[in-house]
């Protein structure tokens, strides 16, 4: 089997690695319709995030069950599958209270940029589709497996309500499906903060009202004149920067809600600001696992198109033309097929 390897900034390469096996009995095998590229892919790619060794990359995918473990009783062979970017066996006290991605069993999925892989917790990682989907649905299935959920955790850990306004830290793809995810919770007012006119048109797509383009102290100002000097009621932190959270935290109300989802890097908080500004403010890796079912019956149902912010398509082979092109900015989201 051929996948992608991370040798060192700017050094992707698709090369042979051993085709994955059942090593524990709750394993399965999957093999996959599409998988791509996230926006946390490009901290190592940059180097940004060091790594010690030749890595294997890729934690979203979707695609047919081949073979599972003997201990695996819900997921089936030949069906169709689309698991989180962390695994979980969905019973333990911490799955329970709807933090899968926090699980005491979880593994983090690093595997996928490949044509099989190999998921651990089968039964409490996987939701099954009642039949094969049709092949246009597939972009769209494969976002719920890591953007889709991680925009919809940022709306929900921000209280969106029905009647909210919201301001969208970040336009990459998680930024993008904050909101869409903000747009379906019922929000009333969304602003975007972005700089670039295709990602503009897309938020605008997905349920944007307003765009604001400046960042750090005059993205707050704009924000908060949007906002009749208030702030937001909802900031959803899509990027994981010191600049992305403070404007988050900043152009937020008193008493409203911060959701990061953002891969910090840098990033520090003052405790006698964050204190005077009286936010509640949660986050963390996105429990995906919680809110597959309902994202996979929105995408098969026709509600939603989060598949739109693929707009590149590459064999699996070209992944390393796909990274460059979403470092270059010249694509938000690279879509592999195998």
């Amino acid at each position: 089997m051929q996948g992608t390897m991370l040798y060192g900034p700017r050094d992707i390469r698709f090369e042979d690695r051993p085709e994955p096996k059942i090593t524990k009995p709750t394993d399965a095998i999957i093999s996959l319709s599409a998988t791509c590229i996230c926006g946390s892919d490009l901290w190592p790619y940059r180097g940004i995030q060091p790594i010690a060794r030749p890595t294997a990359m890729g934690h979203e995918y979707c695609g047919i069950v081949e073979e599972v473990g003997k201990e695996v009783r819900n997921i089936k062979r030949g069906q169709f599958v689309v698991g989180s970017f962390a695994t979980s066996d969905n019973t333990c006290v911490i799955c329970r209270h709807g933090y899968q991605s926090s699980c005491v069993q979880r593994e983090f999925m690093s595997t996928a940029q490949a044509s099989l892989v190999c998921v651990p917790l089968a039964d409490g990682t996987l939701v099954a589709t009642d039949d094969l989907p049709p092949k246009q649905l597939i972009p769209s299935l494969l976002a719920t497996s890591d953007v889709l959920g991680t925009g919809w955790f940022a709306a929900d850990a921000a209280n969106v309500k029905p009647g909210s306004n919201v301001v969208v830290v970040g336009d990459g793809a998680v930024g993008l499906l904050a909101v869409l995810s903000a747009k379906q919770m019922g929000a009333e007012r969304i602003i975007a903060v972005s700089r670039h006119a295709s990602r503009q048109k897309l938020a605008r797509e997905f349920g944007a009202t307003d765009i604001v383009t400046e960042r750090g102290d005059e993205g707050v100002a704009r924000i908060k004149e949007l906002t009749k000097g208030i702030g937001a009621d909802s900031a959803l932190e899509c990027v994981g920067t010191q600049e992305s959270m403070m404007q988050a935290i900043s152009s937020t109300r008193p008493g409203g809600y911060i959701g990061y989802v953002g891969v910090p890097h840098g990033v520090s908080l003052n405790g006698e600001q964050l204190f005077f500004a009286h936010v509640h403010l949660h986050g963390g890796p996105a429990p995906v696992r919680r809110y597959l079912p309902e994202l996979i019956k929105l995408v098969l149902d026709g509600k939603i198109n989060p598949g739109k912010v693929f707009d590149l398509t590459l064999p699996l082979d070209q992944v390393a033309e796909g990274y460059r092109a979403m470092d270059e900015r010249r694509a938000i989201k690279t879509l592999l097929r195998p």
